[in-house]
């Protein structure tokens, strides 16, 4: 499972001196996997304290970039502890859940995912 901590990276100053910048994936590091590929869908969720973000697949590259809470990341059988300012890679086709670690916080996420011109499985 590709976990990735922003307490990990060192910031790079760019844009002149002006802007402190994380980088979680290099450029170009996910070229191979998603050429000929577009950004299918990009959105923001929540899952409440005790509940499941149910477990499904999709033929997208998904990440999960924690903005803030705990949870325990599961991708193709794999559990994970994940908190805020992790960015979790999931690879097309995996089934994977989320779901947070206590009954009564939730953990809040921001998804970019991006669709392979390769041939996929469908969705379950």
């Amino acid at each position: 499972m590709d976990v990735r901590s922003i307490e990990a990276k060192a910031p790079v100053v760019e844009h002149n001196g002006t802007v402190p910048v994380w980088w979680m994936i290099e450029s170009r590091e996910f070229k191979d996997i998603t050429d000929g590929g577009f950004l299918e869908l990009v959105n923001e969720f929540e899952v409440p304290g005790g509940g499941l973000v149910d477990p499904h697949s999709h033929p997208t590259h998904e990440f999960y970039y924690v903005m803030n809470g705990k949870g325990i990341m599961t991708i193709d059988g794999e559990d994970r502890p994940i908190s805020q300012g992790d960015l979790v890679y999931i690879p097309p086709d995996k089934v994977h859940s989320l779901r947070p670690i206590s009954a009564h916080a939730p953990i809040h996420c921001w998804r970019p995912g991006t669709r392979s011109s390769r041939p996929t499985t469908t969705c379950l």
